[in-house]
């Protein structure tokens, strides 16, 4: 290139500050991706939640038993299959935007970060066996 436009990774390095360029922070190319996914997963929220609302508001005073059936329905144990691991999906995503925006130093942020993956990995396969041992035994 000629000297009069120069190289956009020159150009790049001149917007950062030395102390930027040491820790070689920059963008990690993921902010779009989380934010189409945090919009992808609300909308997707919307008709199960809907759906769930409405399908307790009818169950409403039966007794265990005939919840415990419903549940085990295979049309809505997939439905609370998707519920459940959308959502916790989505929580997770939401709360690392929040630990990334307001916790520091940087190590507690990503201990936090760590912590609420886990706990919703952990609370998601709990809540997916649970709709499951009641899908197979109604």
């Amino acid at each position: 290139m000629s000297e009069n436009f120069p190289s956009t990774t020159a150009h790049q390095t001149r917007l950062q500050t030395p102390l930027g360029r040491v820790r070689q922070n920059g963008s990690a190319k993921s902010g779009t991706h989380h934010w189409w996914m945090q919009r992808v997963t609300s909308i997707a929220l919307l008709p199960l939640m809907l759906w769930f609302v409405f399908g307790l508001a009818t169950l409403a005073g039966a007794p265990y038993e005939e919840i415990a059936r419903w549940v085990g329905k295979p049309f809505n144990a997939v439905l609370m299959l998707l519920l459940t691991g959308i959502g916790f999906y989505h929580t997770a995503s939401g709360l690392q935007v929040v630990i990334e925006d307001y916790i520091r130093p940087e190590r507690s942020a990503m201990v936090a970060g760590l912590l609420i993956r886990g706990a919703c990995w952990v609370l998601g396969l709990l809540a997916a066996l649970s709709v499951l041992r009641l899908a197979v035994a109604h």
